[in-house]
C-alpha cells in the first residue's frame, strides 16, 4: 500500500460532550468493535479493571471523570482509527481546545434526557471556530429521555447548526424499542444488551412489512410511520458537503451502554467522515496530508504516564508523509535537528513501539525537555511552520508552597513540568521570581490534580492558597517595563514560564483602569504557546 492509500484509509477524530452523557462509554465500545479492548474497561490481553480504558490517571479512576486527553488507535475493516478521547469538565477545557487542534473531525456525545447542556455548547464552538464536520450521536434511549423532535430542534437553537437524523428511535426508557435506519429503510430492534458484550442482539425488519409489526408493537409501528413521513416532509435535506463544513450534523440515536446503536453508527460515521485534511501553516498556506515529506505539530505533552517508565511524551499529530522510526526531522521553534528514535502508539497510558506512521496518525516519542505545545517537526527540506495553539487566560489562581522546604528541588520540577503539559499555567511575581509561585488554571478542578499529581509523581505535598484575583492579561508591548505601569494596588505584575510580561487583575475594572491610565498599554486575553 503507498503513502496515499494509508493516508486515505485514516480516519482522526475527537470525542466532545458535557461531563457524564456517556462519552468515554461511547469510547470504550468503539474499541470494542475494533477489537481493540476485549471487554469494557480493559485493554486487550489485561486482566479488567472498573475504570474506564481511556482514564489513566489516579483521580480520574477515583472521581469516575476524565480530566486529560487520551489516544487510541485501532483498526476497522480496512480503517485505520485514531480516537481522541477529550476531558468532559468544563475546568479542562482548554486540554480539549488543544485536541481538537489535532483531529479531522468531532463527535458530540448528548444525553437524550438532557439535550444540549453548558460545556457541550462551549466545545462545539471551538469545532465551529476549525469548521471541522461535527456528527451527534444522541445517548442513552434506554433511559428516560426528551421527545426525539424535541431533541432536534433543541440542537439547532443552542448550536446554530442544522440537523439530519440518520435514524430514528422507537421509544425509550423502559420502552425503547429500537431505531429506523432512514438510508436503509429498516427497522433494527432492540432486545436489550450488557455493559462488556460485543452488541446488542437484534432483529431487523421494514416499514414495508406488516408483520414487523408483532416484534415492536401495533403502537409502536404506527408512530414510526407518522415520525418517518413527517422527517421525510419537514426533515431537513442530507448534503454531504454541508456536513464537511460543519453546517450540517447527521444525528444517530441509540445506547452506548448497551452497545445498541453502536455500530451502526461507526459503519455510517467512516464512510461519511473524512481522510486527513490539509493543515494550514503560519503563512496561511495550506499542506497537502499526501506531501511525500513528514510534517507534524505537537499538541499534547504528559510526564508520567506510567510509573514504571517515568518518561516524559509529547504527542504529535502527522499532517503530511509518512513518518519512519529513527528518522531525522527539524525541529523547527528549537532550529535544530533531531532524530525521533522510539516512536510510539497508545491504548490510553499502554503503548508500544512503531516502525511507521502516516498523515492523521498520532504518535507520541520521548521529550527530553525540548518540545512545547504548538512545536512544528519536518522533513528538513520542507521548510514549514504551522499556526500556533493559542493559551487561554485563566480566572482561578493561588499561591502555591511545599510543605516540606527540603523538597524545593522536586516541587520546582514537578510544577515545572506540569505547567509545561499546559495543565495550569504558572506565574511569578516579577523582582520575586520563582520564590513565590502562582498558579492559574481555567477552573478550581485543575488546582486538586496539580495537588494529586505533586503528591503521587513527584513525592511532593503542596499548600494551596486561593488569591482573590479574577483575570490575566498578557502585556503584547515589547520592551515595555511593567514597574513603569500606573495599575491598581489589587493588580499584580507576573512572568510566566517562557519569560512574557502579565498582569493579574482581581475585576474587570483594574483592566479597564490600567488601559485608561496607561494609552500605550496594549493587552490580549490570550497567548500563543510558543
Amino acid at each position: 500500500m503507498n503513502i496515499a492509500e494509508e493516508i486515505q484509509r485514516r480516519r482522526t477524530f475527537a470525542i466532545i460532550s458535557h461531563p457524564d452523557a456517556g462519552k468515554t462509554t461511547l469510547t470504550e465500545k468503539l474499541l470494542l468493535y475494533g477489537g481493540a479492548i476485549l471487554e469494557a474497561g480493559s485493554v486487550k490481553g489485561k486482566k479488567a479493571n472498573k475504570h474506564a480504558v481511556s482514564d489513566w490517571m489516579e483521580i480520574e479512576k477515583k472521581r469516575g471523570i476524565s480530566v486529560s486527553s487520551s489516544v487510541m488507535q485501532f483498526q476497522y475493516e480496512g480503517y485505520c482509527i485514531n480516537i481522541l478521547d477529550t476531558p468532559g469538565h468544563q475546568d479542562f477545557s482548554e486540554d480539549t481546545y488543544r485536541t481538537l487542534m489535532a483531529a479531522d473531525s468531532a463527535v458530540m456525545v448528548i444525553d437524550a434526557s438532557k439535550g444540549v447542556e453548558a460545556q457541550t455548547k462551549k466545545l462545539f464552538k471551538v469545532c465551529l471556530l476549525r469548521h471541522i464536520p461535527v456528527f451527534t450521536f444522541i445517548n442513552k434511549m434506554d433511559r428516560s429521555a426528551m421527545d426525539p423532535f424535541v431533541l432536534l430542534e433543541h440542537i439547532q437553537s443552542e448550536l446554530g447548526i442544522e440537523t439530519y437524523a440518520m435514524n430514528w428511535p422507537i421509544g425509550s426508557g423502559k420502552e425503547f424499542q429500537g431505531v429506523y435506519e432512514r438510508d436503509h429503510r429498516r427497522i433494527i430492534a432492540f432486545h436489550g444488551g450488557d455493559h462488556g458484550m460485543q452488541a446488542a442482539e437484534v432483529t431487523e425488519g421494514s416499514l414495508e412489512d406488516d408483520s414487523f409489526v408483532d416484534v415492536i408493537g401495533a403502537h409502536f409501528f404506527e408512530k414510526l410511520k407518522e415520525d418517518s413521513e413527517l422527517l421525510d416532509i419537514a426533515g431537513t435535506e442530507f448534503d454531504i458537503e454541508r456536513v464537511s463544513r460543519g453546517e450540517l450534523t447527521p444525528v444517530f440515536f441509540g445506547s452506548a451502554l448497551t452497545n445498541f446503536g453502536v455500530q451502526p453508527f461507526l459503519e455510517h460515521f467512516l464512510q461519511m467522515t473524512t481522510s486527513p485534511l490539509p493543515r494550514e501553516c503560519a503563512d496561511g498556506e495550506l499542506l497537502d496530508p499526501k506531501r511525500e515529506e513528514f510534517s507534524a505539530f505537537v499538541f499534547k505533552i504528559q510526564a508520567n504516564m506510567n510509573k514504571a517508565h517515568r518518561d516524559r511524551i509529547a504527542f504529535m499529530r502527522i499532517c503530511s508523509g509518512r513518518f519512519e522510526k529513527g528518522m531525522e526531522v527539524e525541529h523547527v521553534q528549537g532550529k535544530r535537528k533531531i532524530k525521533l528514535a522510539q516512536p510510539q502508539q497508545f491504548m490510553a497510558q499502554d503503548r508500544e513501539i512503531i516502525e511507521e506512521a502516516f498523515a492523521g496518525d498520532v504518535i507520541g516519542v520521548f521529550d527530553p525537555g525540548i518540545f512545547s505545545i504548538g512545536d512544528t517537526l519536518c522533513d528538513p527540506s520542507l521548510k514549514v511552520e504551522f499556526q500556533k495553539i493559542p493559551t487561554f487566560a485563566p480566572e482561578h489562581f493561588a499561591r502555591v508552597t511545599q510543605k516540606d522546604t527540603m523538597k524545593r528541588k522536586q516541587f520546582l520540577k514537578g510544577i515545572t513540568q506540569i505547567a509545561q503539559e499546559g495543565a495550569i499555567q504558572v506565574f511569578q511575581e516579577i523582582n520575586i521570581g520563582m520564590e513565590e509561585i502562582i498558579v492559574g488554571g481555567v477552573g478550581v478542578l485543575q488546582f486538586d490534580v496539580l495537588e494529586q499529581r505533586l503528591k503521587s509523581e513527584y513525592n511532593v505535598d503542596i499548600k494551596l492558597e486561593i488569591l482573590p484575583y479574577q483575570c490575566v492579561r498578557w502585556i503584547l508591548n515589547e520592551g515595555l517595563d511593567p514597574n513603569t505601569l500606573n495599575l491598581t494596588s489589587e493588580s499584580k505584575r507576573v512572568r510566566d514560564l517562557k519569560g512574557r510580561n502579565l498582569i493579574i487583575f482581581a475585576n474587570s475594572w483594574g483592566i479597564k483602569w490600567a488601559t485608561q491610565q496607561n494609552p500605550q498599554l496594549q493587552l490580549a486575553e490570550v497567548g500563543n504557546v510558543q
